[in-house]
């Protein structure tokens, strides 16, 4: 079984291009990729302008994004953020310090037990990046997503990581460190790594009360080859969650995913405004999406 592209999708109101002008300032390796746009002879989602962009992506550090106009209805917290692994102290401070601009620093840049270099910081987006130097060094400056599992998810960061690795092929739990006595009740993880779909994704325990949860603002693409891929990661990653419209869903532990066919770009982003408009609205009157149906508005058929 082939192994999905997993995407980072970054919910922004309308200032999504303005959020990729910031990272590709501020992060290491950033590739552009393509842009969408919402219609302009209808009413958008999220009270989104006529013509207005409606995803953006971007690859940085060997991740795919989206950033996504959806309007004011999410609001990203530290539930999930991204760590940014980089080669040397000085790109620390350099990423660091583009991010936090007109944001704020969660944690300040210095040196920690775990790194000599690190900070947390909140950009002006709100979206929260952890920016280190790991031990052992890395030769090439990697992201990868942190789920922070606190409030009513506390303790279930194991279980959601196991839970993931059933689901996706090329999956593998590499690393659970559990708190010692005295740092927070020793049976929850501290820090742990899971490889989904050959990419890596940390997960955590929270004991402490940060008052946020995993919401819309971030959710996760899974780019299916076909309706056989889409039924199956719908059907499995919905179990015990919920679905909503147009591919997306919550799983049990509240995290949120959109199951996207592959040819989704094609029919946002040709050339041809009529055939984008005819497959956006047939995607406004789905759940789980229907790659034939989607074929045939965006052919005319």
């Amino acid at each position: 079984m082939t192994a999905p592209r997993i995407v980072s999708c970054l919910w922004f109101d309308q200032d999504a291009t303005d959020g990729v002008r910031l990272y590709t300032e501020a992060l290491p390796d950033v590739r552009p990729a393509a842009t969408s746009y919402y219609s302009d002879a209808h009413d958008n989602p999220g009270g989104v302008s006529a013509g207005k962009e409606l995803t953006v992506s971007f690859e940085a550090g060997g991740r795919s994004f989206t950033t996504l106009n959806g309007g004011p209805h999410f609001k990203p917290n530290q539930s999930v953020s991204f760590f940014v692994e980089v080669a040397s102290a000085d790109e620390v401070n350099r990423i660091a310090g583009r991010l936090i601009a007109g944001g704020q620093a969660l944690m300040p840049v210095g040196a920690y037990p775990w790194s000599d270099r690190y900070g947390w910081v909140s950009d002006r987006f709100g979206f929260s990046w952890q920016v280190m130097l790991p031990r052992p060094p890395v030769e090439r400056a990697a992201i990868a997503p942190c789920l922070m599992f606190s409030g009513d998810q506390h303790g279930r960061a194991e279980e959601a990581m196991r839970a993931y690795a059933g689901i996706f092929p090329a999956s593998e739990v590499k690393s659970l460190v559990r708190y010692e006595p005295g740092e927070g009740p020793t049976d929850t993880v501290k820090h742990g790594r899971v490889t989904l779909a050959g990419q890596t994704f940390v997960a955590m325990d929270s004991h402490v009360s940060h008052g946020v949860t995993f919401n819309e603002a971030i959710s996760f693409q899974v780019m299916c080859r076909d309706q056989a891929e889409v039924d199956r990661y719908h059907a499995a990653l919905s179990l015990g969650g919920a679905e909503s419209r147009c591919g997306w869903l919550k799983d049990r532990f509240g995290l949120s995913w959109q199951i996207v066919p592959v040819d989704m770009p094609r029919w946002m982003t040709g050339g041809d405004k009529a055939a984008r408009d005819r497959a956006f609205q047939a995607m406004l009157t789905m759940k789980k999406l229907d790659i034939a149906a989607m074929e045939k508005a965006f052919r005319g058929e």
